[in-house]
């Protein structure tokens, strides 16, 4: 009785963990994303080029991540997009963003 029981809840626990790993997986590309284009903008914000700021982004940023940067004004805005497979070659797919907003500094470069 024991063994049926076993079999009939270990897919299930199974599939819990999968689902668990990749929402984990998920979140924490989502947090690199947030990090990601909150370095963007500080690099932006002090006056470096955009080649600078996607680099400094790009060193945050899960692996493949789009930065856009883009001014208006005095501000500066970072948005960083990653699509990420959380089960790896499973056709599965998530596109996280993240967007940070930033004041140019008085003394800022260009």
């Amino acid at each position: 009785m024991v063994t049926a029981e076993t079999a009939v809840v270990l897919p299930v626990l199974v599939l819990v963990l999968v689902a668990a790993v990749a929402v984990i997986t998920v979140v924490g590309a989502q947090l690199r994303c947030v990090d990601a284009a909150g370095e963007g903008a500080r690099a932006a914000a002090r006056g470096e080029d955009v080649a600078t700021v996607v680099e400094w982004a790009g060193r945050a940023a899960p692996a493949g991540a789009r930065t856009d940067v883009s001014t208006t004004g005095g501000e500066v805005r970072v948005v960083v997009t990653a699509e990420i497979a959380p089960l790896g070659p499973l056709p599965w797919r998530f596109t996280v963003t993240a967007e940070s907003v930033a004041q140019r500094e008085p003394d800022g470069i260009g």
